[in-house]
């Protein structure tokens, strides 16, 4: 059965916030009215201020966190971001938009570097513009890298070094077959796919996300969490 949005989010929000704490006191002896009534108004300063500064640690732990949100010109790329704009990224945040890309070999190899990463920045451009919309306040940089090793290795690489404190991903419905061959290769000791490696070899959380059609809300796979169905 799904769980309502709030749920996940306050899941997921409740790995980077910091606690708060409260303080009791006790007053002892007997006084007149008025005395007991001063001491209840001081009681009640220091609280406010006690709640107040731990309002304040927590905003101070909260900004500044990244979201990096691995996107490509798939559809399953756009429906992770857009489930990270509308559940994941608030407003203290800042979000890393990370596109991979294979080092050609052949023809592709003719083209400068500068030349493909220029070309990789205006294919994910509009996903940009996707969360300066739907995010106007929170700052958004789109980062290329160029790799000839596997993609998950590089996506966990880049992660570490942006200091990513989050990590989601796009995820393609699972065929019979790719489950097959999925088990298979784990057996075998290959690892599964990209999303697989990353979610297991993350140092923050990663995060999959897959769209069910139908408005049916969204699959969240996570190092503990498998299919969770999240409602829309």
């Amino acid at each position: 059965m799904g769980k309502p949005a709030g749920y996940w989010v306050n899941k997921i929000r409740t790995s980077f916030k910091g606690g708060s704490s409260s303080s009791k006191s006790s007053e002892d002896g007997s006084a007149s009215g008025s005395r007991k009534s001063d001491s209840k108004h001081r009681k009640n300063q220091r609280t406010e201020e006690g709640n107040k500064n731990a309002e304040a640690g927590v905003a101070q732990a909260e900004s500044g966190r990244k979201v990096m949100v691995v996107v490509d010109t798939t559809s399953q790329s756009k429906n992770a971001l857009q489930w990270a704009l509308t559940h994941c990224v608030q407003d203290e945040d800042n979000i890393t938009l990370l596109h991979v890309t294979k080092t050609p070999i052949g023809q592709g190899a003719d083209e400068t570097q500068r030349e493909r990463n220029s070309r990789a920045h205006e294919q994910v451009h509009p996903l940009k513009n996707l969360c300066q919309l739907k995010k106007p306040n929170v700052k958004t940089e789109i980062v290329v890298v160029e790799t000839a090793e596997e993609k998950g290795k590089a996506i966990v690489e880049e992660s570490k070094k942006q200091e990513a404190g989050v990590l989601v991903l796009g995820q393609r419905k699972r065929t019979s077959k790719w489950r097959v061959i999925w088990k298979w290769r784990t057996k075998a000791g290959m690892g599964g796919g990209v999303v697989e490696y990353c979610i297991h070899n993350s140092d923050c959380m990663a995060i999959a996300v897959r769209k069910k059609s139908n408005n049916g809300g969204y699959l969240i796979t996570t190092k503990r969490h498998k299919d969770f169905w999240l409602l829309a």
